[in-house]
């Protein structure tokens, strides 16, 4: 039986294969470079749902294929909720994790508060129009760097319950409690309802 195609509008292969993971056996994922899309979708929008709906319906609009997106931010209390929407380029344009991580540990430098919490915000655009799922995952941000595991803010990211990062986590653990496995399950759900 072949499974039905969904485009992932994203070009990072680490969040490709976790998603692919979280839909096994439901529908085969491929990414953006698969469809012959080798442009830079936008994501201009002010707000992480924004975001998601606008690289959703572009990929929709210029290449009629159902597809989702998603956009995460890392909400950090003593930051006032930064870096939220400039999550992947907070340290610039280049979206360097490194940089991120070292900018977001700076910053939290002698800070008591270390609360934070990840939100994903999945669109799914098809012929029907454009749906959002949300999944939020609190947690804290560790001292320092541990784990190899994982991409972007991994490596910092403790979630609630846990004394480990996500980037020390095997994927299925992650993907049971993450945000993005919340938002991705609630996809999941309508999709199988819809049949």
């Amino acid at each position: 039986m072949t499974l039905p195609r969904l485009v992932f509008a994203t070009r990072n292969p680490g969040k490709v294969k976790e998603i692919a993971q979280l839909l096994d056996g439901h529908f085969t994922v491929v990414g953006l470079d698969e469809i012959g899309c080798h442009e830079d979708v936008p994501e201009t929008a002010d707000t992480i749902a924004g975001n998601a709906i606008q690289k959703a319906e572009y990929v929709k609009q210029h290449y009629n294929v159902d597809c989702f997106a998603d956009d995460t931010g890392l909400e950090v209390s003593a930051l006032n909720g930064a870096p939220g929407v400039y999550t992947a380029r907070y340290a610039g344009p280049e979206k360097d994790a490194n940089a991120n991580m070292d900018k977001l540990l700076g910053a939290l430098q002698g800070q008591p508060d270390r609360g934070a919490r990840f939100k994903t915000v999945i669109a799914l655009t098809s012929d029907q129009g454009t749906q959002t799922f949300e999944g939020i995952c609190r947690g804290t941000i560790a001292m320092r760097r541990s784990g190899v595991d994982g991409f972007g803010y991994d490596p910092v990211f403790m979630p609630e319950e846990s004394e480990a990062t996500f980037a020390e986590m095997e994927a299925s653990e992650k993907n049971r409690i993450s945000h993005r496995g919340k938002a991705v399950r609630a996809m999941v759900a309508k999709l199988k309802n819809n049949g």
